[in-house]
């Protein structure tokens, strides 16, 4: 493939107000194509209520098993059972996947994986896709189920064939590319892999947010790039994540800049979402 794609993705939609409020206002404007939906969080229901109103939000679940921030967190689905493996001592999700992954119990997983899928399905929303909050549902120990819930709902699921891109992003504890192989060459064989490349938010001083931005999109490789974007209008998330919140609400900014967007346009990079690799995997498969 010798064209630039790029899948300009919101993470983290429903995890509180200025995320939703991101998506609503970002999503088909500009680069914004897509994004998902954390369902176990405090603001899920104000998206799939706005979802009614907005049934073009190209939405799939971002899969979460983990509660990272210091006084803003979720608990499970289905519970906050200390045998389900999938809670700390204060009833909470873990705070990474190297504790998740310390106390897993992989029906208990599988069980909330479900759950949250099946709520944004009944909420309305007409779910795309499925990727994972901190790369928990691709962790060794459950990437196979995360993949599973891909077929059994007919869904493309995130997992970059350059899995070293994702893998070195993400704070997964001890972790091999070799690890993931046979589910890559599984996805291939279905016809299931679209995500070539991997990259997401950059963690830079608001003085050199635009510049790194704009050098990411000049920079993109060959094929299709998943952009983990975590975009977040100001207003709360200051006092969710202080020290850090520039960083989301830079990206904000940038994304809502129309020329930003031109010079996404200028270098000659395709948009995709989601709905439409959704498409293609079904047309595949019928």
């Amino acid at each position: 493939m010798s064209a630039r794609l790029l899948i300009a993705h919101l993470d983290d939609v429903g995890m509180c107000h200025g995320a939703n409020r991101a998506m609503l206002e970002l999503a088909g404007k500009g680069i914004v194509t897509c994004g998902s939906v954390m369902v176990p969080c405090p603001w899920f229901p104000e998206i799939a209520q706005a979802y009614r109103f907005r049934r073009d939000l190209d939405l799939g679940v971002h899969l979460t098993l983990t509660s990272e921030w210091q006084g803003y967190r979720w608990r499970p689905l289905i519970g906050s059972v200390r045998s389900s493996g999938l809670v700390d001592d204060d009833g909470y999700m873990w705070r990474n996947c190297v504790l998740l992954r310390r106390h897993l119990d992989r029906r208990a997983a599988e069980e909330e994986l479900r759950a949250q899928i099946e709520t944004a399905l009944s909420a309305g929303i007409d779910v795309t896709h499925l990727d994972t909050h901190m790369g928990a549902a691709a962790i060794p120990e459950l990437v196979d189920i995360y993949l599973s819930l891909g077929r059994d709902y007919r869904l493309p699921v995130l997992l970059p064939r350059r899995i070293a891109s994702y893998l070195d992003r993400l704070k997964l504890g001890a972790v091999h590319p070799e690890q993931y192989r046979e589910h890559l060459a599984a996805l291939e064989a279905e016809g299931a892999q679209f995500v070539d490349h991997f990259r997401m938010t950059l963690g830079v001083p608001s003085s050199e947010a635009d510049t790194a931005y704009r050098r990411l999109i000049a920079e993109l490789p060959q094929g299709v790039t998943f952009l983990s974007l975590h975009a977040n209008a100001p207003g709360d998330i200051e006092t969710i994540v202080p020290d850090r919140a520039h960083w989301r609400t830079d990206e904000y900014r940038i994304l809502a800049d129309p020329e930003f967007a031109a010079f996404v346009r200028a270098q000659e990079v395709e948009l995709v979402g989601m709905r439409a690799l959704r498409a293609q995997l079904r047309a595949r498969a019928d």
